[in-house]
């Protein structure tokens, strides 16, 4: 698949009624705001622009649309059961030792009572222990930095779910 033409799953991501392509964004990102604001720029002509209009999007979220995208994030190391997106995403936790699991648990639950919600990482191709040091790394930030890290992973994780949606349109 290159990024610099249209592809097949791209065109027909393009196609797709209103009510489908939304449905399709939101199983990427929980953020109705970045699914109205990619909804309104279609057609995309390559999947590099697809990918610009996130980050665009990304970028002009209210902290509220990033409450409501990180809403759709299981916390690290326990993606719902039935969510094959995060299971896969979550991979390095999978094999963790029962003690980094625990570790991370309680990691988790201290970073949530200090910023008010999940911990969000961009976690496809992490190992346990990075997402356990980048969560200790992380929690003495302040809620500024932090909103604006956990916009950037958002981003990481969005543009993954995108290219994976139309990837996923071309085997279809």
């Amino acid at each position: 698949m290159t990024s610099s033409s249209s592809t097949p799953g791209l065109a027909r991501f393009n196609a797709l009624e209103e009510y489908a392509a939304a449905a399709a964004l939101h199983e990427a990102c929980a953020s109705s705001a970045w699914g109205r604001g990619l909804l309104a720029r279609r057609p995309f002509a390559s999947l590099a622009d697809l990918l610009a209009a996130s980050d665009a999007v990304m970028a002009e979220l209210t902290t509220a649309d990033l409450a409501e995208a990180m809403a759709g994030h299981p916390p690290i190391g326990r993606p719902k059961p039935g969510d094959p997106t995060s299971s896969r995403e979550q991979r390095g936790m999978a094999g963790a030792s029962e003690e980094l699991k625990e570790e991370m648990l309680e990691l988790n639950l201290a970073y949530q009572e200090r910023f008010g919600h999940v911990f969000l990482i961009c976690a496809t191709g992490r190992t346990g222990e990075q997402m356990r040091d980048a969560v200790k790394e992380r929690i003495g930030n302040s809620p500024e930095q932090e909103r604006e890290i956990v916009r950037a992973e958002l981003g990481k994780i969005n543009r993954i779910r995108l290219a994976n949606l139309v990837q996923q349109e071309d085997e279809a």
